[in-house]
């Protein structure tokens, strides 16, 4: 099962990143990068890196790109309107059956040939979240607690800053 969850995951890797790069229109693909990094982020899971998963999920294909996006709509408004517009029913029925075709036919592949590595047994103990949050809470607190502090200092000092830029507007 593993090895069949692996050629799917790659091969929506592969073609999202080739459609994010051919495609014209910049939200488009700014999508398929966020398809592309999910895709990465299933990857990650079936190295048993649960941590890396999560992180590769929420921080770049959540928080990253909705930053891409906005970016490129408030720049970018004429596309940013037509990016719904031609979607239907029929596409999205399309879509989904073509990926179940595509299960089946990785699975008729990966049924005959046995071509993918076994992941090791020490892999399970590297990338779970208990062992990150063991070694950072015992040998890399310091450090840790000193990230912390910069970054909530950086918050503070950024809200200081807008607050005087306001402040000297309204004088």
């Amino acid at each position: 099962m593993v090895s069949y969850l692996f050629i799917l995951f790659a091969t929506i890797a592969i073609a999202s990143a080739i459609v994010m790069i051919t495609h014209k229109n910049p939200v488009y693909s700014a999508l398929f990068l966020v398809l592309n990094m999910a895709s990465l982020g299933g990857l990650y899971l079936l190295l048993e890196a649960q941590f890396l998963a999560v992180i590769q999920i929420l921080v770049y294909a959540g928080a990253i790109m909705v930053l891409f996006l906005f970016v490129i709509m408030l720049l970018n408004q004429e596309s940013a309107d037509d990016v719904f517009k031609g979607i239907s029913i029929k596409y999205i029925m399309s879509v989904l059956l073509g990926i179940v075709v595509f299960a089946q036919l990785f699975y008729a592949i990966a049924s005959v040939t046995n071509t993918l590595p076994v992941v090791s047994e020490n892999m399970s103990a590297v990338g779970s979240v208990e062992n990150i949050g063991d070694v950072m809470f015992t040998d890399y607190l310091l450090p840790f607690e000193v990230t912390g502090i910069l970054l909530t200092a950086a918050v503070v000092g950024a809200l200081i800053i807008a607050q005087r830029k306001i402040k000297l507007k309204e004088n």
